[in-house]
């Protein structure tokens, strides 16, 4: 989860994630390449007292600042599109979990077990249990099995919400009357926090999302001792 003064990326706890991160890392070490020669050639044109009076045309230079840059496009380009169909593959799931967002909570159903289904509240803070955390704790979690694959249908009630875990790299608008789709796929225990991240009225700010990753045996006694 974020923490305080803490201005990268969230640790990733899924392979998607991890590639999103590399994707970041590789275009930011481009970015900061050609931030750096594009600085170096201003300072030189702003300090040197070189003088062209006869200069008409120059070809072969406006064709390397054309050749360059497209080279480099193209480094951007084919990770992306590789990273892009990655996030919209989909592999044989163990479970489907339905998202549906409300003003201002998320109610969850698991698709594959009977009745299993429950509304997702924020609880509200308590100083004296150091416990929780403040506007992330909510009463209810999403239960999931790490190291599978799971599907996770979004959809909303009323208006437009957007189910968001940054540390699984999932984010996915909650549309009224239509169902969007992703997957999941968690490589280690632990909680995962995320929220809403759609403007969706007052108490927008106030509807967390609180995942549980657990073991699937442990999630088979879950599932069994659910009432």
């Amino acid at each position: 989860m974020a923490t305080w003064s803490n201005f990268n990326l969230q640790n990733s706890a899924s392979p998607l994630m991890e590639q999103i991160i590399f994707f970041h890392d590789h275009t930011l070490i481009i970015l900061i390449m050609i931030t750096i020669l594009v600085g170096y050639l201003m300072i030189n044109l702003f300090f040197n007292k070189y003088i062209n009076r006869f200069l008409l045309e120059g070809q072969m230079i406006e064709l390397i600042w054309t050749i360059i840059p497209t080279i480099t496009l193209i480094f951007i380009a084919l990770p992306s599109l590789r990273l892009l169909y990655l996030l919209d593959e989909l592999n044989n799931p163990l479970i489907t979990l339905k998202s549906i967002g409300h003003q201002w909570y998320w109610s969850y159903e698991y698709s594959d077990f009977n009745n299993v289904e429950f509304d997702s509240y924020m609880i509200n803070y308590d100083n004296s249990n150091i416990n929780n955390f403040r506007l992330l704790d909510v009463d209810n979690r999403i239960i999931l099995p790490m190291n599978n694959q799971i599907r996770i249908m979004v959809t909303a009630t009323d208006v437009i919400h957007s189910w968001t875990i940054p540390s699984l790299g999932v984010k996915i608008d909650a549309n009224p009357g239509r169902l969007n789709q992703t997957n999941l796929f968690i490589n280690r225990p632990g909680i995962f926090f995320g929220q809403c991240s759609e403007i969706c009225g007052a108490n927008h700010s106030f509807m967390p999302i609180m995942i549980e990753s657990i073991s699937i045996k442990n999630f088979i006694n879950w599932i069994n001792n659910y009432s």
